[in-house]
């Protein structure tokens, strides 16, 4: 009763709050990360169980234990809590080389991501659309240090540890980088959408959208808060639709 009285609260405060129309998509109890891509939207609970949205409910996801699962042009892929990485085939996850704590498939048929030690990743588009393959696989190293770091069309994003937030333009097909720049603002996460829409939380559960990004602008120019009755967790953008997970665990669909 308190998670439908939770949902029923969000939902009064949030409908049609600046520009922003807000529904309830099918619950699965205590949703803890979500990610949107290509149509596909995937998320795991707070017992790493993992699940795409099927209709009107959400359905299991392979048999793997994750914490973290993304969706884009590279597929699906996955983390568990000992930090391993996989990637979903032929109906489910098959482990990957290396050791990552969370992962992105958002960019242009790239993977990225980070591991514990604020490393940074990336992993070639040749090799994520091919995988499984045989021989090793290799991730190519960035510079710096993120705990967060995900791509889209127009650049990657990714926040440290210090909740500084940064933009890059990185090749799909090499995995080079151009130089960080760094993006006013502070964010403990930062999501870019398939269509290159940016958004990022806070410390205090606060979400904003980036403004003004382009080609030639990749780091924008402007912060907007969309505003919630609640802390948000997390958050994922694809096809106009801002998929918001709360701290206490409930799923809101949004859109402008």
């Amino acid at each position: 009763m308190k998670a439908v009285a939770a949902l029923l609260l969000l939902l009064s405060c949030l409908s049609n709050c600046h520009g922003w129309t807000c529904t309830a998509p099918p619950q699965q109890p205590s949703a803890a990360q979500i990610d949107a891509g290509q149509g596909q939207v995937v998320m795991t609970d707070s017992s790493s169980n993992a699940y795409f949205l099927s209709g009107s409910g959400w359905s299991k996801l392979g048999t793997v234990p994750l914490i973290h699962v993304t969706a884009g042009p590279a597929g699906i892929w996955g983390v568990d809590s000992s930090n391993n990485i996989y990637k979903f085939v032929g109906g489910d996850f098959v482990s990957v080389d290396g050791l990552l704590q969370q992962v992105d498939a958002g960019g242009n048929e790239q993977v990225v991501g980070v591991n514990s030690a604020d490393n940074i990743f990336c992993l070639k588009s040749s090799i994520t659309l091919a995988y499984p393959q045989p021989g090793p696989v290799a991730w190519t190293p960035f510079d710096g240090s993120l705990t967060y770091f995900s791509c889209g069309p127009n650049g990657c994003w990714g926040v440290n540890s210090a909740d500084n937030i940064y933009v890059s333009n990185v090749n799909p097909s090499t995995c080079s980088k151009t130089r960080w720049t760094q993006v006013p603002g502070s964010a403990t996460l930062a999501e870019v959408g398939t269509d290159g829409s940016v958004f990022v939380v806070n410390s205090n559960g606060d979400v904003f959208q980036r403004t003004g990004i382009t080609s030639s602008l990749p780091q924008g120019r402007d912060w907007v808060q969309i505003p919630f009755c609640l802390p948000v967790k997390h958050v994922s953008y694809d096809l106009g639709h801002l998929w918001v997970v709360f701290e206490i665990g409930l799923i809101l669909d949004c859109q402008q």
